[in-house]
C-alpha cells in the first residue's frame, strides 16, 4: 500500500474541498485531496449560478477574484412577479450588498488553476474510499487510485466535502449525530439555451400553474427552470413544451416584456430537498457543504453556504495545527449550524412562498406574502439581507 501523510486529508475536490485546501496553504498548512470523480468532470459540471456578497468578499480575499471581477455579473436585487405583476427588490438599496452571477463552474475553474499552480497533491478518480481511527491523533483514509494502486493518506484532520453521497457522512455513527430531511413535492426541470437572457436580472415568478425562474450563466446563455412533479420524465417535455410553459409562467407579453426562446442545450430534473445532519464534527472528522447539509436551490444557498463553512473552518485548523489551539476548531460546529439553519429556513420559506401545491387557500396565502414583501420595506429588506447573504461567522 502506497502510503502519504499530510496535516489535512480532504474528501472531495469540488469548491468546498478546493477551497479549503487553497485557504489552508496560504497559512503554511498542508493538505492532500482525493476525489472519485475525473478532473475533467469535476471542472465541467453545472452547479450554482449566483454568489452571495461573503462568498465574494472571501474569494477576492483570498486572491480568486480576478476573473470574478473581468466576467461575473453583479446584480442589484431580483423581480417578484406573479400574475399581471412584477416588483424590483434593490438589494443594495435595502441593505448595502449585492450578489454576483458567476455559475460554479468558474468558481471550480479558478480553483483549480491556482492549486495547481501552488502544486496541490490532488488524487481523482479514486475507487473503495474509507475513513479510519478517526478518534485518534493520526486518522486516515484508504482508497484505490486511478492506476490501481492500495493507497493510504494519514493525516491530522479528515474534512469531509464530499457531498451528500460521500462516505464522509456515513463515516459518522448514527449514535452520535442527528439527522433532519424534508422532501419536497415537486422539482424544478432546468435547461440551458444558447440565447441572451431576456431579463437584466433573476426573475422568480409565482404562477398558478406552478413556479418559473429565469437565470442567466452569461450575456449568451440563459438558465430556466419550471415547477414539475417529481415523478417528470424529461423526455416528456419538448422544446416546444418547455418554452410555451415558461412564457406563460413568465408573463411573455405583460408590459411589453417578451421571453426570446433558443435552441436547448441540457434539460435534466432536480429534486427538492432540505436536509441537515449535526454536529458537523466527529473527534477528528469535520463536514462542511452538502456533506452536512442540503437546501433547495430557490434561495441560491448551496454553494454559499459551502463557501461559509470553509470560510469558519480553515482558520479553526490553522490554529488547531499550527497554535495547538483548538478553541476554533471545537466552536466550529455550533458556529456554522447557526448560519446553516438561517439558510435552511429562508431556502425553504422562498420555495414555499412561490410553488403551488394546488391548494387554493394556500394560494392565496402565498399571494398574501408575495404582496407584502413586494409592498413593505420590512418585508423586503427581510429577503434581501438573506438572499445577499449574511457575515461568515453569523
Amino acid at each position: 500500500m502506497d502510503e502519504v501523510r499530510t496535516q489535512v486529508a480532504i474528501i472531495g475536490a469540488g469548491p468546498a474541498g478546493m477551497l479549503l485546501s487553497h485557504l489552508l496553504a496560504a497559512d503554511g498548512v498542508e493538505s492532500v485531496v482525493v476525489e472519485t470523480r475525473s478532473e475533467e468532470y469535476v471542472a465541467s459540471r453545472i452547479r450554482a449560478g449566483i454568489l452571495e456578497q461573503s462568498s465574494v468578499d472571501l474569494l477576492r480575499s483570498a486572491g480568486l477574484g480576478d476573473r470574478l471581477a473581468q466576467d461575473g455579473d453583479q446584480h442589484r436585487g431580483i423581480y417578484l412577479q406573479w400574475p399581471e405583476e412584477r416588483h424590483h427588490l434593490d438589494f443594495v438599496e435595502l441593505t448595502g450588498r449585492s450578489v454576483w452571477v458567476y455559475g460554479q463552474t468558474e468558481v471550480q475553474k479558478d480553483l483549480i488553476a491556482a492549486r495547481a499552480a501552488d502544486g496541490q497533491e490532488i488524487y481523482y478518480e479514486i475507487s473503495d474510499t474509507a475513513l479510519h481511527d478517526l478518534s485518534s491523533g493520526s486518522p486516515s483514509v484508504t482508497f484505490t487510485s486511478g492506476s490501481g494502486a492500495p493507497t493510504q493518506v494519514t493525516a491530522s484532520v479528515v474534512v469531509g466535502c464530499d457531498g451528500s453521497f460521500g462516505p464522509s457522512r456515513d463515516a459518522v455513527p448514527s449514535s452520535a449525530c442527528n439527522t433532519w430531511e424534508k422532501v419536497y413535492p415537486y422539482s424544478w426541470l432546468g435547461i440551458l439555451a444558447d440565447v441572451a437572457p431576456s431579463t437584466d436580472e433573476l426573475i422568480y415568478a409565482w404562477h398558478p400553474d406552478g413556479f418559473a425562474m429565469h437565470s442567466m450563466r452569461s450575456s449568451t446563455v440563459s438558465r430556466l427552470y419550471l415547477q414539475v412533479p417529481n415523478d417528470t420524465d424529461v423526455d416528456d417535455w419538448s422544446d416546444d413544451r418547455i418554452w410555451s410553459a415558461l412564457g406563460r409562467r413568465l408573463g411573455d407579453g405583460q408590459d411589453g416584456w417578451s421571453l426570446d426562446p433558443g435552441p436547448v442545450t441540457e434539460k435534466s430534473v432536480l429534486p427538492m430537498r432540505s436536509f441537515v445532519q449535526t454536529p458537523m464534527r466527529h473527534d477528528r472528522l469535520f463536514l462542511a457543504g452538502d456533506a452536512a447539509h442540503i437546501v433547495p436551490p430557490t434561495g441560491a444557498k448551496g454553494l454559499n453556504l459551502a463557501v461559509a463553512d470553509v470560510g469558519l473552518l480553515a482558520p479553526a485548523l490553522v490554529d488547531l495545527l499550527v497554535k495547538d489551539d483548538s478553541r476554533l476548531a471545537d466552536a466550529y460546529s455550533d458556529t456554522a449550524l447557526r448560519r446553516v439553519w438561517r439558510c435552511t429556513h429562508f431556502s425553504w420559506w422562498m420555495t414555499t412562498m412561490l410553488h403551488t401545491s394546488g391548494d387554493e387557500f394556500e394560494q392565496q396565502l402565498q399571494l398574501s406574502q408575495l404582496r407584502w414583501v413586494a409592498s413593505s420595506e420590512a418585508g423586503a429588506m427581510g429577503l434581501a439581507e438573506n438572499y445577499a447573504g449574511l457575515p461568515i461567522g453569523f
